[in-house]
């Protein structure tokens, strides 16, 4: 399995830095991922749906650290570029 697309919406909030598109191998879309910047750099939340009790769950996530790796690093990759190609700075959002 391959995510083959990244798309990146940045947002100008305080810890939120972008909502993000993935798909994987040009069939399956996963939709409101989100790069928040934490105390020790970026990190990417998977989408997650508000529970009665005010909680959140996760709606998609992978089952294992190999695959949530490899889908952090093409996110962080791809914002990274799109911060580049636009003259942002990670803070600047």
């Amino acid at each position: 399995m391959d995510v083959t697309e990244v798309r990146v919406f940045p947002v100008d909030e305080d810890k939120l830095r972008a909502y993000v598109t993935i798909t994987f191998d040009h069939c399956f879309v996963v939709r409101d991922l989100k790069i928040i910047r934490g105390n020790t750099g970026l990190f990417v939340s998977m989408p997650s749906k508000r529970r009665k009790d005010g909680t959140y769950k996760d709606i998609a996530h992978p089952l294992n650290n190999e695959t949530r790796r490899m889908i952090e690093e093409k996110i962080i990759a791809e914002y990274e570029k799109m911060l580049a190609d636009t003259g942002r700075r990670p803070d600047q959002g």
